[in-house]
């Protein structure tokens, strides 16, 4: 329609959302439905969190607060970044926002003007060349596939590289494949960009407390300190806490960056909830102890999946170190039929055979950047992901 914008234009729809939607309406249909689409903990929201957050409505704490969210919230993510990243960062230094996405488009629609290039990482989350777009910029896409273990290689990264390039954006472990990168990892990727001093990097870390095998949690500028005044570093209590619907994301930049992203909030959204707020203050300095519980229980479920997968159905599945999805290649199985008579051409093809004759949702790899994969969310109860991987082998069974 005539009075759309030209932005608009160039952002496609969420694929996740819309996979999810289709399920959501299946299911109300009467279908039986297992939906591993969308990435959201099945956890509840820790007890003491969501007193803090009664307590903060019956002692009034329902108001608007500062738009860069309340000083004891601040003081608490600055805390956080200090404890757990080494980054020598105070209050001053951190912003909070509704959700983690909304930091990204702040930071970018405050940075970002047409002919700025925003090197992502593929496969990549699915919002992230759609809020580059979206700010006038263009993607600029640096393959991480299987071979590499889908993280970004320090050689692709520099030939990826150019005058125009405003920002990287790194998220790991990563949505969707779950890979996590190691601070030696980081050191290679650290050592390119101390080269091109006109790159700003977007560590996106929301999945950081989701480690798996003993490993440990890395953030870049925290390998390299020289990096830190160009770094804008992003987390939020939604996986971590499974507090997804409170819309809490918090991040700690450069003073100048979070200035224009809070003069920007400024007139959009203004600040984030004061009840979330205050929940998240609960959250990041309350008890941690359930955290280590959680990450052993989503590592047991990530092992049921990967071993499921990999069970002689013609899919290749490697074993993600975080965050709690599988990426799978279906490319053996593409150019084949279903036993439902789906032809299986392309990747979306097999999501959309598979949710209609198994009523299993998953999302295809084409929406993350890299076609013949697939992501599962693994963040279900064990009885529902036997069921679904059962499921999916029974379809991969049939298809000739």
């Amino acid at each position: 329609m005539g009075f759309l914008s030209e932005a608009l234009s160039r952002v496609a729809p969420s694929a996740t959302i819309a996979i999810s939607q289709k399920a959501r309406d299946m299911a109300a249909a009467g279908r039986d439905v297992i939906a591993l689409s969308a990435g959201e903990p099945d956890f509840d929201t820790p007890l003491h969190v969501r007193e803090a957050a009664m307590r903060a409505m019956s002692e009034g704490k329902t108001r608007y607060t500062n738009v860069d969210g309340i000083p004891e919230l601040k003081e608490a993510v600055a805390a956080k970044f200090r404890r757990d990243n080494g980054l020598n960062v105070t209050a001053a230094d951190c912003f909070v926002s509704s959700g983690g996405k909304q930091i990204i488009f702040n930071a970018f629609m405050a940075t970002l003007n047409p002919g700025d290039e925003v090197v992502v990482p593929v496969p990549y989350w699915v919002s992230y060349p759609e809020i580059v777009r979206l700010c006038g910029a263009e993607p600029v896409f640096a393959v991480a596939d299987a071979s590499s273990g889908f993280k970004l290689r320090p050689e692709v990264l520099e030939a990826a590289i150019t005058p125009a390039t405003k920002w990287l954006i790194l998220n790991t472990p990563s949505n969707p494949t779950g890979a996590a990168y190691t601070a030696a990892e980081l050191r290679g990727l650290a050592d390119v960009l101390l080269r091109h001093p006109q790159v700003h990097i977007l560590t996106d870390d929301i999945y950081e407390v989701l480690v798996y095998d003993g490993g440990t949690f890395a953030t870049i500028a925290g390998v390299e300190p020289a990096l830190q005044p160009r770094t804008l570093t992003m987390n939020g209590v939604s996986k971590s806490h499974a507090m997804t619907g409170w819309r809490i994301g918090y991040c700690t930049g450069p003073r100048q960056l979070v200035a224009a992203m809070t003069k920007l909030q400024g007139q959009s959204t203004s600040c984030p909830t004061s009840i979330a707020q205050w929940a998240a203050v609960e959250a990041l300095n309350g008890p941690q102890g359930f955290l280590a519980d959680w990450r052993k229980v989503f590592q047991g479920r990530r092992d049921l999946v990967v071993a499921g997968l990999n069970a002689n159905t013609g899919l290749d599945c490697l074993v993600p170190e975080g965050a709690f999805y599988v990426f799978p290649s279906c490319q053996r199985l593409l150019g084949k039929t279903s036993a439902g008579g789906a032809k299986l051409v392309t990747d979306e093809d097999f999501v959309l055979a598979l949710l209609e004759e198994t009523g299993v949702a998953l999302v295809h790899g084409t929406a993350f950047g890299l076609p013949g994969h697939f992501r599962l969310s693994y963040a279900a109860a064990n009885s529902q992901l036997e069921d679904a991987v059962a499921r999916i082998q029974g379809f991969c069974a049939g298809i000739a």
